[in-house]
């Protein structure tokens, strides 16, 4: 099976708290199927979050989400194994944090995810959104 690439992005409250930092790094580690290949500290502008969540413009989240995602510093990851965006997207849960406490408590949403909004996470949902958040966040890397 081909090894394949997403990014993943641990929020602001997660790496505001250096405990729940190490336990979700611990968690990825120990996932059988993916490794982080890279990962930086990141720290936004209003501007840079208005760009990368451009898409949301207009919606009823967009404002909350941006200023959420300037709050503080977080982490982006490229994470990489066999089906990476499905693994990453299966291990972090449920868009909602109360859904995913309910349906998969398992997840990293139902252990971390505060709110809606306050998710405490982000995987890319395709191939080619991987490869365009990807490029975002680490433009330097040739993919």
């Amino acid at each position: 099976m081909a090894l394949c690439r997403t990014l993943g992005l641990l929020k602001p409250d997660i790496t505001a708290n250096p405990v729940f930092l190490r336990q979700v790094l611990a968690q990825i580690h120990d996932h059988p199927t993916l490794g982080i290949v890279h990962q930086k500290a990141v720290q936004w502008s209003a501007q840079d979050a208005q760009s990368f969540y451009a898409e949301h413009r207009g919606k009823f989240f967009y404002q909350r989400l941006c200023d959420y995602m300037t709050s503080g510093p977080f982490m982006a990851l490229i994470l990489e194994g066999p089906e990476a965006i499905r693994n990453w997207r299966n291990l972090i849960g449920p868009t909602h944090p109360i859904r995913a406490r309910l349906s998969q408590p398992h997840t990293l949403r139902a252990q971390f995810g505060l709110t809606d909004t306050r998710n405490s996470f982000h995987g890319s949902d395709s191939i080619d959104t991987a490869l365009r958040e990807i490029k975002f966040f680490f433009p330097e890397l040739q993919l």
